[in-house]
């Protein structure tokens, strides 16, 4: 049987999937729900199964070839061993290996080259190469980290609501929205928050960003506390780079959005992904795990 390597790009929001052979050629794609090891582990594993039948039905595959193939998982926290190791032995695969979703992203968007990459999503992470070392910062997860994410960006934003609510804080549109949503009542916002993953923090983000662009004041000033936290870590990943002029890709749902409110010494240094995440994934998986040419079947 021809070597099959799995890529998984896993998210707070959802998982992609794609699996190739030992050139990299996609073959085939599958999507999944979220892929949340630290709050849903389960729920989590069950979506990146799936999206790998997808992808394998989708390249004219057999299932029973899922059990012979090599993958490579980029996922948020990928630093939690427990998460990991459970995770790892319940995967279908010959053999498997969890990496960073920053690290993925750093192969899809730079290649062999180095620079930094920071993801912007439900979390928030960055990663950067210099002549083949990797140094993480940040990617600690929701709990204890994630500044400047979509997470903390909504909570922030339900935090406000409340602040509004007892007159601590000025009442803006954007408040009175939020507060509306909940029937007025802000003992909703407190059982939401007590239930809420990260994802249902997130969804809240892009709302922030809309009301920005209409002036709104509570928008402007949380959205600029996040990119002052995004800024500060940039500046980190330089000075561990060692380069002013170091090369920064920002890629996830919100790199777009925040491109406007950034530093301009970091605006002036950013450069479009060769590519994405998820073929990082690819890459990563046959660089990992191809035989020898000699040795393969």
């Amino acid at each position: 049987m021809a070597e099959l390597f799995v890529g998984i790009d896993g998210g707070g929001t959802g998982c992609r999937v794609a699996v190739a052979d030992r050139q990299g050629r996609i073959l085939g794609r599958g999507k999944g729900g979220a892929a949340n090891i630290l709050s849903a582990p389960d729920a989590s594993l069950a979506n990146m199964i799936d999206a790998t039948r997808q992808a394998f039905a989708a390249a004219g595959l057999d299932q029973s070839s899922i059990a012979a193939a090599s993958a490579l998982l980029g996922l948020a926290g990928n630093n939690v061993g427990d998460a990991v190791h459970y995770i790892r032995a319940k995967l279908p695969f010959r053999q498997a290996a969890i990496e960073s979703d920053a690290l993925i992203a750093l192969q899809g968007a730079l290649g062999h080259g180095d620079g930094i990459v920071g993801t912007l999503g439900t979390g928030s992470v960055y990663v950067l190469r210099r002549a083949r070392a990797i140094r993480f910062v940040g990617g600690w997860g929701f709990a204890v980290g994630d500044l400047g994410s979509g997470a903390r960006l909504g909570q922030a934003l339900l935090q406000e609501s409340l602040l509004g609510y007892d007159g601590i804080c000025a009442r803006t549109p954007l408040l009175d929205e939020v507060l509306a949503e909940f029937g007025g009542d802000p003992g909703g916002i407190v059982e939401f928050g007590r239930a809420a993953s990260p994802g249902d923090f997130g969804r809240y983000a892009p709302r922030l960003f809309d009301h920005a662009r209409q002036g709104d004041a509570t928008a402007l000033r949380l959205i600029g506390e996040g990119a002052g936290q995004v800024s500060a870590a940039l500046d980190a990943c330089l000075r561990h780079l060692g380069d002013e002029n170091g090369a920064i890709c920002l890629l996830g749902g919100l790199a777009k959005a925040y491109d406007p409110y950034l530093a301009e010494r970091h605006r002036a240094r950013l450069v479009l992904p060769q590519a994405d995440a998820l073929t990082g994934a690819v890459a990563l998986a046959v660089q990992r795990f191809a035989l020898p040419m000699g040795d393969a079947a």
